[in-house]
């Protein structure tokens, strides 16, 4: 699927040449991007299945460490897979519990998956909608904040102008490339995200790669 860029249509990253497309646009806006390109190549598109599953893993990975998230995720797909919601919802929180997750993630998983059973989230019409509806429809569910919508929004649908400010890797790699005297808010990281748009998306697909080279780690593969 091509990139979209119909007036009025939210712009998809779907292939690298999207990406690159919104590389070569937010370098001639902040140069300093280009050193993340020469240091570590173009970001990958990053992208996953608009489906439960996705959701649930994103939910998973909030507020913990990549591999530790990791780690539970690995228990969760062996238990829940292929994530009806019906069998989610089926599962006690003492279960939910047992497999890493949090109580108030817990709680999220038999919140989100009712909801997709009820009909109140529908993966077809959250991909029609426009990014800041498909925004308010997830952070209407309970336990889904403005974190975790963004970040699905982004990689599940593929929205090109997606700013994650609540995203920690994404302040600390600002703060390192754009040497802040300290770690930006999630306000002042929108405020500086504004020059980035309409490719905010790939903007923070360029900081991750930042950040795993500060913290050590292997870049992404998809």
């Amino acid at each position: 699927m091509p990139l979209i860029s119909d007036p009025g249509r939210s712009l998809i990253i779907a292939t690298e040449h999207d990406v690159a497309r919104g590389v070569a646009f937010l370098v001639g806006r902040e140069p300093r991007f280009a050193d993340i390109v020469e240091k570590h190549g173009l970001p990958p598109v990053r992208r996953v299945e608009n489906c439960l599953a996705s959701l649930l893993g994103i939910v998973t990975e909030q507020l913990i460490s990549l591999q530790a998230a990791a780690a539970i995720w690995k228990r969760i797909e062996a238990r829940l897979h292929p994530f009806e919601p019906a069998a989610i919802v089926g599962l006690s929180h003492d279960e939910l519990k047992q497999l890493g997750l949090s109580g108030a993630k817990a709680r999220c998983f038999h919140m989100v998956s009712t909801a997709v059973q009820g009909g109140q989230l529908n993966f077809a019409a959250l991909e029609a909608m426009s990014d800041d509806q498909a925004l308010a429809t997830l952070v209407a569910l309970p336990g889904i904040g403005p974190w975790t919508a963004d970040i699905y929004v982004l990689a599940a649908l593929g929205r090109a102008d997606v700013c994650a400010g609540g995203d920690l890797a994404l302040q600390i790699a600002a703060q390192d490339l754009f040497a802040l005297n300290e770690r930006p808010s999630a306000k002042t990281f929108l405020t500086l995200a504004e020059a980035w748009r309409p490719w905010r998306s790939v903007a923070a697909r360029l900081l991750w790669s930042h950040y795993r080279g500060l913290k050590g780690l292997g870049q992404a593969v998809n």
